[in-house]
């Protein structure tokens, strides 16, 4: 849902596919803290210089952590998420929110309008 309303907004395919994969990374980290039940609250919207995206979880007390994991890691299955997340959507934070917390990212796109 995310992607087809992005290019219908004019943002380019590679800034898309960022999107996608920061979303991804995030939910996933969700899910995986707390089951395949927690109520997650996703927001994704065009800004002037990117992309925002908003994961909201029920919990804010437990912060997102990085782990050691070199992204070229070839023997790792697990633990790189994070790493990708500072990479394609730099400057990402956590704040708490009135449902838990709140992880905000930006991920860099020109829109292609006009």
């Amino acid at each position: 849902m995310a992607r087809a309303e992005l290019l219908a907004q004019g943002i380019e395919a590679d800034a898309v596919d960022s999107t996608q994969l920061v979303l991804s990374e995030l939910v996933g980290n969700s899910v995986r803290a707390y089951g395949d039940c927690v109520p997650l609250v996703v927001e994704v919207y065009v800004l002037s210089n990117g992309v925002a995206v908003n994961v909201h979880d029920p919990d804010p007390g437990t912060l997102p952590r990085r782990r050691a994991t070199p992204l070229d890691s070839a023997e790792a299955e697990a633990g790189r998420g994070l790493g990708l997340v500072d990479l394609l959507a730099p400057g990402w934070r956590v704040r708490r929110s009135a449902i838990g917390k709140q992880v905000r990212c930006r991920v860099p796109a020109e829109p292609g309008w006009g």
